[in-house]
């Protein structure tokens, strides 16, 4: 049995040996394995709070307490951005579908910024919390290249009321973002 999207409609494939009661009972089972699948890869903006909260808890000692945590459009040069602040965090929505400790990396790598804003030792230990935070560098790494994106940045490490890294990669595998201050 398999299933996939093709447009706005998904195929669910049965062996023809399947009753007609069973067939209906195993399609209701894809597809609402499906639905779950697609809603942890595509959390909400709800979802991207109650993730932050508990990923500041588990890796930030619960020092990190943003505001909000929400999907913005707009960002088509980087992963992420947060105002330190106003307490803000903002992930692009090319984030979403990625795998989840991807996009929870993203998260912990902003909720360090609202703690440290600059790129020191002090921010990268505290970005280092995370356990898969070098795999999904290096898995943002292999987008970013992929999409062609310069893997050299402009902007200096300790400029933080600009926004960094322009369209490319900080040099050492960190993603581009923005941190306000």
């Amino acid at each position: 049995m398999s299933a996939y999207r093709d447009g706005d409609k998904v195929v669910v494939m049965v062996p023809s040996r399947l009753s007609k009661a069973e067939e209906e009972q195993w399609i209701a089972t894809i597809l609402e394995r499906l639905a779950e699948r697609e809603r942890r890869r595509r959390p909400t903006d709800a979802d991207l709070q109650s993730r932050a909260r508990d990923l500041s808890r588990r890796y930030l000692h619960g020092r990190a307490d943003p505001v909000s945590v929400r999907w913005v459009a707009n960002q088509r040069a980087r992963w992420g951005s947060c105002t330190p602040d106003d307490g803000t965090i903002r992930l692009s929505t090319r984030l979403r579908g990625m795998p989840g400790w991807v996009v929870d990396y993203v998260l912990v790598h902003e909720l360090a910024h609202l703690l440290i804003p600059g790129h020191g030792a002090d921010f990268w230990e505290l970005v280092g919390n995370y356990p898969k935070a070098d795999r999904a560098r290096g898995y943002l790494e292999g987008v970013a290249a992929a999409a062609h994106l310069p893997l050299e940045a402009d902007a200096p490490d300790d400029d933080v009321t600009s926004i960094h890294h322009g369209d490319g990669l900080h040099p050492g595998g960190e993603f581009p973002h923005e941190a306000a201050g």
